[in-house]
């Protein structure tokens, strides 16, 4: 279960931070570390601050985008202490660990940290479906991102010795690249309907992926709007004019 939960940390600056994070996750039990474009990977300061975890450096996933991190995961959660301009849910570190646990049973969970500097961009948290806060002195509330890993992983820990945890019943959820299918289908949609102008979209498609993010679609409720889709797609005629990546789309469903 806790190998389903992965770390994955963006655009890291100090390799110090990626080996004292790897002692953090093991510590946890946490064994699933991925690098987005880590500014200095390796390092021999990860390697020195790893101490006795540095197994997990070893057989961290390095990838170039946060898109391959999480494309196979069913629930995105991102660490943010501020507030944005489009909230998702928010959870402290209890009540995220509460919440991974027992999904972490059939699903891939991806806990993303963002730069030690601005932490995570705004388009980053867009594909989160949670936000997790943690609790800190309103006089100074900054973590080292090494210390934000622990108490997270902590609870983790904590959560995964609950036997209660373990027993909530958790619907099937659609992986990520599941929801980017559907979203570039109701994007072409969308544009072929002329509800969404193709050289002026608006904000339109982005406030629609946010409102899905956060409502969170079980898996054969996804299979009911994309046969919605279908359906509209045929009733308008849409078939015949779609683009090679809407059908591509549509073969996938």
């Amino acid at each position: 279960m806790l190998s389903n939960i992965r770390i994955v940390l963006i655009n890291t600056f100090h390799p110090g931070n990626i080996g004292a994070i790897a002692r953090a996750m093991k510590n946890m039990g946490l064994s699933n570390l991925y690098l987005v474009d880590p500014n200095d990977y390796p390092s021999e300061e990860a390697t020195s601050r790893a101490a006795g975890a540095v197994d997990l450096l070893e057989n961290a996933t390095i990838v170039n985008t946060l898109e391959e991190a999480i494309s196979d995961c069913s629930l995105v959660i991102g660490t943010s202490a501020r507030h944005r301009t489009f909230q998702l849910p928010i959870m402290n570190a209890r009540e995220c660990a509460e919440t991974v646990i027992p999904e972490a049973k059939e699903h891939n969970i991806a806990i993303l940290f963002g730069r030690e500097t601005m932490g995570l961009l705004n388009e980053e948290i867009a594909q989160c479906h949670r936000q997790v806060y943690i609790d800190a002195n309103d006089e100074y509330p900054v973590l080292n991102i090494s210390q934000a890993v622990q108490i997270v992983a902590y609870e983790i820990w904590m959560a995964h010795q609950n036997e209660q945890i373990h027993e909530k019943v958790v619907p099937e959820y659609p992986r990520k690249k599941e929801m980017d299918l559907f979203y570039e289908h109701l994007e072409e949609t969308l544009y072929g309907i002329n509800f969404v102008v193709r050289n002026h979209p608006g904000k339109v498609l982005d406030k629609l992926k946010r409102f899905f993010n956060r409502s969170r679609p079980e898996k054969q409720e996804l299979g009911i709007l994309r046969g919605v889709l279908a359906a509209v797609d045929r009733e308008a005629g849409l078939n015949e004019g779609m683009s090679h990546e809407a059908k591509k789309t549509k073969e996938q469903e």
